[in-house]
């Protein structure tokens, strides 16, 4: 049978997508939503056993908005291209070049930006702390070391909400169009300025690899797409769930958790990443549901990582919880290429460092959440002292 077509309210989708999510994965698991002109697969174990079948659920979307507005990245490639592309990148990303190369990189830019915020009483931890935190990351792991971290963060963000403007809206369209171009710039300006400083950088890397121009600037705004908002929003996340949270807090402070454990719980609780989108390239039955070929699919990894069947008491944030079948990077071979990076600079850098240099630190207000295809704190206002 076809999947059933499932309303939902798109603004407070955008506000607080579990409440939906849950009704989905009880009733209808697998549904066509309307607003988002696509197929939700909302269960867990359904997204882990789909998303590996390429054949199936294919990363190609000639006409998809991350392919219209950023390029053909690896992300939208499957088998030998993905990863042909992929291995090409790994120099970059792997564990080794993590430990070997970038952690002190991640140390010294982190060291900076407290050292900054410790002649403050309070600070936005989004904007003051994970932001650049993040972003200064990023301008060493892409190369391009002219941008700004506020250039970084807002090119980020235009293409990450240009990618999920499913609505059309014209003015998301143009803002994306206007970082896309701002990172070609910059790209062209560091292509000419490789030295022994940066060879580790992916610009570096993917063009030495001798990858085409065009995949190097797309898998570039890939990375900064996935690599700014999404940290950022994992660390200053992380900290406010800790924050109303003291009594983990405190269990983690004393050892009883590792930070590592803080920041996967987080990511399970609240993925920063919502879902990931695949077009079906051939009628296929799953759970007496068929799907026909180019309709869309999102796999729901937000919903997949709070599913009562595999997550006991899956809306509490839980410290030490077995978070081993999450899927907060993937579940397929398009698992983040960049995850080693991310929780090196979380969990390893930024939460343990921020709680070092502030052991008093303290909320000074409410925190919103927003979004859904990307989630995140809009604002975590603290006391520093």
């Amino acid at each position: 049978m076809n999947p059933p077509v499932i309303d939902i309210d798109i603004a407070q989708f955008w506000q607080d997508p579990y409440p939906a999510l849950r009704q989905l994965r009880t009733a209808s698991p697998i549904a066509y939503v309307p607003q988002l002109d696509a197929v939700l697969f909302t269960r867990r174990d359904d997204i882990a056993s789909c998303e590996p079948m390429i054949d199936v659920f294919s990363s190609q979307q000639p006409g998809g908005l991350m392919t219209v507005l950023m390029g053909e990245n690896m992300m939208r490639k499957d088998g030998a291209a993905h990863r042909t592309e992929r291995r090409q990148a790994f120099p970059t990303l792997s564990p080794g070049t993590v430990r070997k190369v970038w952690m002190e990189k991640f140390i010294q830019e982190t060291d900076k930006v407290l050292e900054a915020l410790s002649k403050r009483d309070c600070c936005d931890l989004v904007t003051d702390f994970a932001m650049p935190v993040s972003a200064h990351a990023l301008r060493h792991i892409t190369g391009l070391m002219n941008m700004t971290p506020e250039q970084m963060d807002q090119s980020s963000q235009r293409m990450t909400d240009g990618i999920a403007n499913y609505a059309g809206d014209p003015e998301v369209e143009a803002n994306c169009h206007r970082a896309t171009q701002l990172i070609d710039r910059c790209i062209d300006e560091m292509a000419a300025q490789i030295t022994a400083d940066n060879t580790a950088s992916l610009l570096h890397v993917l063009t030495e690899s001798g990858q085409y121009v065009d995949s190097v600037r797309a898998n570039i705004k890939l990375a900064i797409s996935g690599g700014q908002n999404e940290p950022r929003d994992a660390i200053a996340g992380a900290v406010c769930a800790l924050l109303t949270h003291p009594e983990q807090l405190a269990d983690v402070i004393q050892g009883r958790f590792s930070w590592r454990q803080a920041f996967e719980e987080y990511a399970r609780w609240i993925a920063p990443i919502g879902m990931s989108p695949r077009r079906v390239a051939r009628t296929f039955e799953w759970s007496n549901i068929t799907l026909q070929p180019e309709s869309r699919v999102f796999f729901m990894f937000s919903s997949g990582n709070r599913d009562e069947r595999v997550f006991d008491c899956p809306d509490q944030f839980q410290v030490g919880r077995d978070t081993s079948k999450a899927i907060s990077f993937g579940a397929g071979p398009h698992f983040c290429a960049g995850a080693s990076a991310s929780r090196a600079l979380i969990a390893d850098v930024a939460l343990p460092a921020l709680f070092n240099r502030f052991p008093k630190l303290s909320l000074a207000d409410e925190v919103a959440f927003g979004g859904w295809a990307f989630r995140g704190p809009l604002s975590v206002p603290v006391r520093l002292q």
